[in-house]
């Protein structure tokens, strides 16, 4: 386990892990500014965070600075973010808890998944699904900060997204549990043989 960890946290000082450390940051300063009641800076928190992501991944894939910790921590730190933004927008009544809760109980499947592949020196990285419902949950959340207008319109976008996103999660989840279930196969295939 030393191992595993002291390759986990091995060059981690690079420009795609810092961008993922502060966005990890960025979610304790997007709750104190939303419980603050100032949500236009909500959103610019939000905003930032998303914008993060999308560099983190672009520059790691273009300058090969790909490392386990972003491999674990990126998707760690965009659900953190995402997770964050969610329950605060229901708590302020403008998403529908069900949803909030069958996200959560996904990402806490995802996450026990993550440490048990670690635990086989298995990294499984995000796949297309759920970088799809990423970005449907980061487009939901940023018109839910205009909900009332969304609303007026009679054109909820932001609840239409918000359901397009969590089934596309429970999707991403799927797959990875097969992707993840192949890689522990071919391990105990390798082992065998």
């Amino acid at each position: 386990m030393k191992e595993r960890l002291k390759k986990l946290f091995a060059n981690v000082w690079n420009v795609p892990n810092v961008l993922t450390i502060i966005r990890l940051v960025l979610v304790p300063v997007f709750v104190a500014v939303f419980n603050a009641g100032h949500n236009r800076w909500a959103l610019a928190v939000f905003c930032i965070a998303s914008l993060t992501d999308a560099l983190d991944g672009t520059i790691a894939r273009k300058t090969n600075q790909i490392t386990d910790f972003g491999k674990l921590f990126d998707p760690l730190a965009d659900k953190l973010m995402v997770l964050t933004a969610l329950f605060c927008q229901a708590r302020a009544g403008v998403f529908p808890r069900a949803a909030i809760i069958i996200v959560l109980i996904k990402e806490l499947y995802m996450v026990a998944g993550s440490v048990f592949m670690l635990g086989k020196n298995v990294v499984v990285s995000a796949n297309y699904f759920g970088k799809t419902a990423t970005v449907c949950f980061i487009s939901s959340l940023i018109l839910s900060f205009f909900h009332r207008e969304l609303s007026d319109w009679g054109y909820p976008v932001h609840l239409w997204l918000l359901w397009i996103s969590v089934a596309l999660a429970i999707l991403a989840m799927t797959v990875y549990t097969v992707q993840a279930l192949g890689q522990i196969r071919k391990i105990r295939d390798s082992q065998n043989s």
